[in-house]
């Protein structure tokens, strides 16, 4: 199964969450380290739900994109 996953990065290090799975979230120092972070919180996650909740969060639809803004 395929979930999304976003990754930031900042001078602390890689911060991953899954907007799928309302916090489910982890970091790490490394891109390695925080995607190994993520399977593991996702697979975690999962674990702890019921099948048929388990079905409805994996079925949301996430759009994502990119928009220039103007900054004053």
């Amino acid at each position: 199964m395929k979930v999304n996953i976003i990754i930031e990065k900042d001078e602390y290090g890689y911060y991953a969450f899954c907007p799928e799975l309302k916090g489910c979230h982890t970091e790490g120092d490394s891109l390695e380290e925080v995607l190994e972070n993520i399977k593991e919180a996702i697979e975690l996650y999962l674990e702890t739900l019921p099948p048929d909740e388990r079905v409805y969060c994996l079925s949301k639809e996430i759009l994502t994109t990119s928009m220039e803004v103007k900054v004053a």
